[in-house]
């Protein structure tokens, strides 16, 4: 039986590689890192803080018993705005260079930046769990429109986002990468 709960501080060590996982090389630019156990420590700081987009406080686990399965980051894109901009104070801050993170999403979405299961448990419907969690959580906050951003080369995301009533809204860029917006009316 999947569970899926608000994370704590103290998921970070198992969350974080799954978020890796899932925006690849975004850590380094999130972090302003390059080398992989310097990107997965300051990750795992950003993580046990409360004021970035990939804050314990924007995450869900999705966990069977004891065992962390799946993530979601999930926030609006109103919060988005402050989340970005407390991150790129802390990255000018630490590195002494100018920072700009894209934005990912509009300010009347709710924005799932980031889905991924463990690739053990992958294929046993977790990641639709937590897609339709952010949807109940959506409608609790009365939110009518979901988004994410996916690679136009995952095609099997894709599908499974069009299956799950994403339709493709508009081209979008994130470091240079090319994506797929897409969105859902709830």
């Amino acid at each position: 039986m999947v569970h899926i709960r608000k994370a704590k501080p103290t998921d970070a060590e198992v969350a974080v590689p799954l978020i890796m996982d899932a925006i690849g090389n975004i850590a380094e630019q999130m972090t302003g890192e390059t080398n992989p156990v310097a990107v997965e420590h300051e990750m795992i700081t950003l993580f046990k803080r409360q004021d970035n987009r990939h804050s314990f406080l924007n995450t869900w686990i999705a966990e069977t018993g004891k065992d962390i399965v799946g993530v979601m980051v999930f926030y609006t894109g109103a919060q988005a705005l402050q989340l970005d901009a407390n991150l790129v104070e802390w990255l000018e801050e630490k590195n002494g260079l100018p920072v700009d993170i894209p934005p990912e999403a509009h300010v009347d979405e709710y924005y799932i930046d980031t889905v991924c299961v463990d690739p053990r448990f992958r294929g046993q419907g977790i990641g639709s769990l937590l897609l339709n969690h952010a949807e109940v959580v959506a409608c609790e906050e009365e939110s009518a429109k979901l988004a994410l951003n996916v690679e136009i080369e995952k095609e099997a995301a894709i599908r499974l986002y069009k299956r799950l009533g994403y339709q493709i809204a508009e081209p979008w860029v994130i470091y240079g990468g090319q994506f797929h917006h897409m969105s859902k009316r709830i």
